[in-house]
């Protein structure tokens, strides 16, 4: 037996989707001929015809997923999308340089190696991004022999 329409009238009585229309398998004979909404409301109050409860959606596998991911699993190459700017944040990569940077320059300039002169110029220098690294700035003091030589490094030499 078809009991098509009588499945679009009790799910428009019970304000709800098709699928979720029970219908009595032992009374399908009496479902079949009522043909009103009226005939439908009255299975519906024998309970007869039912509406079945919402089917819930299960957190499980996100949660599951999350777990992983905060002991650092599932970070590989695969499962990356967008590139590394996007994955890290361009500010804190810029202070976590500049702050090394920084450190450096003031420990060079304590230690007597620099200048206040040579240390104000990288200090500007850096500020602006001109250097990619701590070695960048070495090798650009190295280049422009802008690094004094310890006297222990000179008296090595003279040797």
């Amino acid at each position: 037996m078809d009991l098509k329409s009588q499945k679009n009238i009790a799910a428009r009585v019970l304000k709800c989707g098709k699928t979720r229309v029970w219908l009595d398998p032992a009374r399908i004979g009496d479902i079949s001929e009522s043909i009103t909404s009226s005939d439908i409301r009255r299975l519906i109050k024998d309970g007869v015809i039912k509406k079945l409860p919402k089917k819930g959606l299960s957190n499980y596998r996100k949660k599951k997923i999350a777990k992983q991911k905060s002991k650092g699993r599932r970070k590989d190459v695969g499962s990356r999308k967008g590139k590394l700017g996007t994955r890290q944040n361009r500010k804190k990569t810029w202070i976590k340089r500049i702050r090394a940077i920084r450190k450096m320059i003031k420990e060079l300039k304590s230690k007597n190696q620099i200048n206040n002169q040579t240390y104000w110029d990288i200090y500007v220098k850096s500020k602006s991004g001109f250097f990619r690294s701590k070695s960048h700035v070495m090798t650009y003091l190295e280049r422009n022999d802008l690094l004094k030589e310890d006297e222990k490094n000179v008296q090595k030499k003279k040797k």
